[in-house]
């Protein structure tokens, strides 16, 4: 695990996830500004019971919220699957 899966890891904790994935997408975008100042792109999948009756866009401001001192030093973009537990 990498210091930043660690970071990603660790503030996600609060929302109880029962599976996360993160995949660094960052080589598919080199030569993208965002990429030029270090920060990355990434991929991430969470399932927690903390998504029940929540529509994607507020499961993806709890997602944000959590890792909110990541940008946009450490992270420039950021692809969020969500899940609760009964859909997967």
């Amino acid at each position: 695990m990498t210091d930043l899966e660690a970071q990603f890891t660790a503030r996600l904790a609060a929302l109880d996830p029962e599976f996360i994935d993160i995949a660094d997408d960052s080589a598919a975008h080199a030569g993208h500004a965002g990429a030029a100042g270090g920060a990355g792109h990434y991929r991430l999948t969470i399932v927690s019971p903390h998504f029940r009756g929540l529509s994607r866009i507020d499961r993806h401001r709890r997602v944000y919220h959590a890792l909110a001192d990541l940008f946009p030093h450490r992270i420039h973009a950021l692809n969020i699957h969500a899940l609760s537990p009964d859909e997967i």
